[in-house]
């Protein structure tokens, strides 16, 4: 493994926390390759010292677009959280590329082992919940915990990350937008991986806190069932749990291999997932903030089969309005759902490429290079 070299000079102020790397020959190869970013690959590399960092380089066209993502990278290095990977530092190369070192992790992604580990990997009922309750935390940071609200804009499997002790981070903030805490966070430029995009962001394009919680809420699914959110062949996920929700069968979305195992609560997961469906509503103002959330994970159930919450003053009706949300979302009004012939709430990644473009209200458009299935 080539070494990368030592680091030079700080951004911004004293105490920042971010390095300068001097420009020099990287090294990069493809048999260091640890995963693909929304705007390119990720290496494994190491640092003077025996440091390793997972390295992440990107091209940016335009010599405004660099001097943005550059202003972006200052700040966005301050945030500190358990719950997210810490960017060390940056290097600016020729020709518009750019290099980006974080924090490695060194047991992978998430969708690793969610849906491509062996049975001796898998995540224990236990873990799952863990994982959640971290990447919960750390959304919740962003959005309440900053100087500034901070919208990640592209929560899934592959973007949360688990550190040697198995802690979730989250990562990739490629797609992140900052916005001061009395503004009103949205943006126009459609953002985003299909299936974990809430409807508004398409129509009519606004992203926002809710449309984060709607990424959290379809994460939530995925890692309960260890099912995608869209699968060729089948109903998208947030489709087919809330099915199971109305026929009274929600349990069954817990994944086949979990329930082979045992180790689960069958009220908890009823919890869990009935959590994931208020926050995939599709009408934003009835998904629960990221702080309701992280209470709903944190709380247990006694003896009597009650809730507990551990924080004094958390509403006693909440879960009640969670099941309500998520009974009923399925007949929300048209405007709030997908503009696809009342189909489903999710559409494929096609239908919603020729949804925008077709879309006269819509002022974003749609970027030329679609990396996978990432809108950008």
């Amino acid at each position: 493994m080539r070494k990368l070299g030592n680091g030079k000079g700080t951004i911004g102020h004293t105490g920042l926390g971010i390095r300068r790397f001097t420009r020099q020959q990287w090294g990069f190869s493809e048999e260091n390759v640890i995963g693909f970013g929304g705007n390119g690959k990720v290496y494994k590399g190491v640092l003077a010292g025996g440091v390793e960092v997972a390295v992440k380089r990107i091209s940016l066209k335009n010599e405004q677009g660099m001097r943005e993502f550059l202003a972006e990278i200052s700040s966005l290095g301050r945030l500190k959280h358990r719950n997210l990977v810490g960017l060390k530092g940056w290097c600016k190369r020729e020709k518009g590329s750019l290099i980006l070192v974080y924090d490695y992790m060194q047991n992978g992604s998430l969708d690793k082992r969610i849906f491509e580990c062996s049975e001796s990997m898998l995540l224990s009922w236990e873990e799952r919940i863990k994982v959640l309750k971290d990447v919960a935390s750390g959304v919740l940071y962003l959005h309440e915990g900053w100087e500034v609200k901070v919208l990640h804009r592209d929560i899934k499997a592959s973007n949360v990350l688990l550190d040697k002790d198995m802690n979730a981070r989250l990562g990739d903030f490629g797609l992140a937008r900052m916005h001061h805490h009395e503004q009103l966070a949205n943006t126009t430029r459609v953002v985003g991986t299909v299936g974990y995009m809430a409807p508004e962001v398409v129509q009519p394009g606004r992203a926002s806190v809710q449309t984060d919680v709607f990424g959290f809420g379809v994460l939530v699914l995925e890692v309960v069932s260890g099912r995608r959110p869209i699968q060729e062949g089948f109903p998208s996920l947030v489709d087919w749990v809330r099915r199971l929700m109305e026929t009274g069968e929600l349990v069954s979305a817990l994944d086949e291999r979990l329930r082979k195992i045992g180790g689960y609560d069958v009220e908890e997961v009823e919890r869990v997932l009935c959590l994931g469906l208020v926050c995939v509503s599709p009408e934003p103002n009835k998904r629960l903030t990221m702080a309701q959330a992280v209470k709903v994970l944190e709380a247990k159930s006694n003896n009597d089969g009650d809730i507990e919450y551990e924080e004094e003053g958390m509403e006693v009706e909440l879960l009640q309005r969670m099941r309500t949300v998520a009974t009923t979302s399925s007949s929300a009004a048209p405007e709030a759902r997908w503009n696809l012939g009342g189909r489903g709430v999710h559409p494929t990644f096609e239908e919603i490429r020729n949804t925008i473009s077709s879309s006269k209200s819509l002022t974003a458009r749609i970027s030329s290079e679609l990396a996978g299935d990432t809108i950008v």
